[in-house]
């Protein structure tokens, strides 16, 4: 089984202008739920992501997203594309 580990950042506000904001900033939103917690607001580097999703295997993936110096162990539930470009703009993570 394939492991991959992503190093996110916090993100503060929620919503569609925020993520856009993110988006400008040359990083895609996501956010982590599930577990009886409450959800987390990510970002993810592009590179990062990109590499990540063109190995074989990425949905049923061992994935690691290192937080403030904390590991949660998730599992990627959806990724959103842009229709035109593919680029990805949205990740959904649940954790294990």
């Amino acid at each position: 089984m394939v492991s991959i580990t992503f190093n996110a950042e916090k993100r503060e506000k929620a919503g569609k202008g925020a993520a856009r904001a993110c988006r400008r900033e040359g990083r895609i939103p996501a956010v982590i739920y599930g577990g009886k917690q409450e959800s987390v607001m990510i970002s993810l580097h592009p590179v990062e992501l990109e590499k990540a999703l063109d190995t074989a295997g990425f949905y049923n993936a061992d994935i690691e997203v290192v937080l403030d110096g904390k590991k949660i162990k998730v599992a990627c539930q959806d990724v959103q594309f842009h229709p035109v470009s593919d680029a990805p703009l949205h990740v959904d993570f649940l954790r294990k």
